[in-house]
């Protein structure tokens, strides 16, 4: 009787002490206001890509690092043995990802983040699998140290679930996201 109660014992320990490091990310409870809409309305979460200070009811946009700019990198999949190339443009209202390698590019919608990480939700808009191509719809994490950003990227097709990891660096001479508007030189007459 004894061993069937150690079992429990020993995986609540064990769920306590993996949980740790999010606590301390995390603290609870979250200074966040008691009253959250449900839901932002969708301009505010496609905004949010870049860090601002807090306005209105979107006091979490200032939560998290500043990641915009032009990143590029190779992600490796776990159970794969050649990593492939990722391009990331993320602007204050837009981001891309493209993969290069295979044939595909993204919509990257931001949907959080905290002290360190930013969260994103990727839809394939160009190879997706769902369609012949070869990218499933995943979601992305993202975290900067200086001129590098962590990526960790996680998805699923059907039943097998699929996760890539890799570190990005900042490059100047990346595809622009395809929905910035085009901006206009103003003549100095």
């Amino acid at each position: 009787m004894r061993q069937w109660m150690l079992c429990p014992a020993i995986t609540l320990l064990a769920f306590a002490a993996g949980t740790a490091p999010l606590r301390a990310q995390f603290p609870w409870p979250y200074d966040a206001p008691k009253s959250v809409p449900t839901e932002p309305p969708a301009s505010s979460v496609e905004s949010a890509l870049i860090p601002s200070a807090p306005t209105g009811n979107n006091p979490v946009a200032a939560i998290g690092p500043a990641i915009a700019g032009k990143w590029s990198g190779q992600l490796t999949q776990i159970g794969s043995r050649s990593p492939y190339n990722v391009e990331l443009a993320i602007t204050a209202k837009n981001a891309e990802s493209k993969y290069p390698d295979l044939g595909c590019v993204g919509k990257l919608i931001r949907v959080g983040a905290s002290k360190s990480y930013v969260f994103f939700i990727e839809v394939i808009t160009k190879g997706a699998a769902n369609k012949g191509g070869r990218c499933p719809d995943g979601t992305v994490t993202m975290a900067r140290s200086a001129d590098k950003l962590a990526l960790e990227w996680f998805g699923n097709i059907e039943s097998d679930m699929f996760i890539a990891y890799g570190t990005l660096s900042q490059n100047k001479n990346l595809h622009e996201p395809a929905s910035q508007p085009i901006r206009k030189r103003a003549s100095a007459d």
